[in-house]
């Protein structure tokens, strides 16, 4: 384990030098994200979760979303944070944390966005709630029920790790249509193991 980040240590100048940006851990990440965590993006609580905040923020315009994502932001640094402890406490978040334990560190985050790009759970604090403005969004849930989202290999500065980004739309069951997106990180040290 320890050769393999050193090894991958070195490797990454190199790989950012020469304009490398394919993520070589690809083929891995695909076959994680069809074989293992689209199969728990069903799930009742899952579903419910997305579909209950997407009916609640319905009419919610573009200038209320970047309030609340101000909002949380402060959030992050302060010692009140009432936004961000009703989505760590809910029964979804509970829901990714235990997925996140489950992978004995695989998964370094978990989180859920809904119809507008907006957290409904999460594994651990993200910097910011809406994610409609990123490619995990954007390329996901904006695309199609098919879709699947590969982020490069960068090192987490708080985990210490080098991680990748999966994210996949997540569809709603009886109907197909595409409800939300995940966004699950991985980390690739693990990889095969």
């Amino acid at each position: 384990m320890r050769f393999f980040k050193l090894a991958l240590i070195a490797a990454l100048p190199l790989m950012l030098a020469t304009g490398v940006s394919a993520n070589e851990y690809e083929p891995q990440l695909r076959d994680l994200a069809k074989s293992k965590i689209q199969a728990w993006l069903s799930n009742p609580s899952v579903v419910a979760a997305i579909k209950a905040q997407n009916k609640s923020h319905d009419g919610y315009s573009e200038a209320k979303i970047i309030a609340m994502d101000k909002q949380w932001r402060a959030e992050t640094n302060a010692s009140s944070r009432p936004m961000i402890d009703g989505i760590l406490g809910n029964q979804l978040s509970s829901f990714l944390k235990g997925k996140k334990e489950e992978s004995e560190g695989l998964y370094t985050e978990i989180f859920v966005m809904d119809n507008k790009g907006m957290n409904v759970g999460q594994s651990d604090i993200t910097s910011d709630y809406w994610q409609g403005d990123e490619a995990k969004w954007k390329k996901t849930y904006a695309v199609g029920a098919e879709s699947l989202h590969i982020g490069k290999v960068k090192e987490d500065e708080s985990t210490q790790t080098f991680q990748s980004q999966v994210s996949l739309p997540i569809v709603d069951p009886k109907d197909g249509s595409v409800i939300g997106a995940i966004t699950v990180g991985i980390n690739v040290e693990l990889l095969g193991q």
